[in-house]
């Protein structure tokens, strides 16, 4: 829901991010530009604090309404929901906190800027979805950036001075357009994709003394890997 009087607008946690930049550039509404690319819902985006372009959910976030297992209904504003860079405190409930514990997203809203020429900010979003294009691989599944950037050095850069560009596991692959991808370049299964970023992350740790931590969520039980 687009409220013109307040410039705010309302979606529900299963709509695609990039969809919802999308009617907001149809209609002038500046802002989300940037979530063009971002592969993933408004709920996930909410979750994680996706970003680029030097933006994020969190510039965004009027409020955002969640569900707990128990049926309780809450809107929390953007303090409430601690955010800070690729996360929220929503992430420590999916997948870590007890069935009592748990939040679900059902519902977020976010101020946007209307008013400004629809082709502007549709030229802009275009911009932003070629230059993600350009840089990251959108030719095969992903579930986009792995891990987060640590301070010193982003993820991409250290990986790729490894020498693990094209790097496979089963059917997952490091990505040769951008390091910090895993591709699944047909039948990759989740453990294919568990047992790379365990290899990613230890051969970094190894050369770099840093360890990787994922931006993607783990969610599900695994054998040893």
């Amino acid at each position: 829901h687009f409220d013109l009087e307040t410039g705010t607008v309302t979606a529900g946690a299963g709509e695609p991010i990039a969809r919802l930049a999308w009617q907001a550039a149809e209609r002038g509404w500046e802002g989300l530009e940037w979530a063009v690319g971002i592969p993933g819902t408004v709920g996930g985006a909410v979750v994680m604090n996706a970003g680029a372009h030097n933006s994020c959910v969190a510039d965004l976030v009027v409020n955002v309404e969640t569900i707990s297992a128990k049926g309780t209904v809450e809107r929390l504003t953007p303090e409430q929901l601690g955010f800070s860079y690729r996360t929220s405190i929503l992430q420590g409930s999916v997948g870590e906190a007890s069935p009592q514990e748990t939040r679900f997203v059902s519902e977020a809203t976010f101020q946007l800027k209307p008013g400004a020429d629809p082709k502007q900010v549709r030229a802009t979003t275009t911009r932003h979805l070629d230059q993600r294009r350009t840089s990251q691989p959108y030719h095969l599944p992903s579930c986009g950036s792995v891990f987060r950037n640590p301070e010193s050095h982003a993820a991409g850069w250290l990986i790729e001075q490894l020498g693990l560009k094209g790097y496979k596991i089963g059917g997952a692959q490091v990505a040769e357009r951008h390091a910090n991808f895993i591709l699944n370049c047909g039948g990759a299964q989740a453990s294919d994709i568990l047992q790379l970023i365990h290899h990613v992350q230890q051969q970094v740790e190894q050369h770099w003394s840093l360890w990787l931590e994922p931006e993607v969520r783990i969610l599900g039980e695994f054998q040893s890997v």
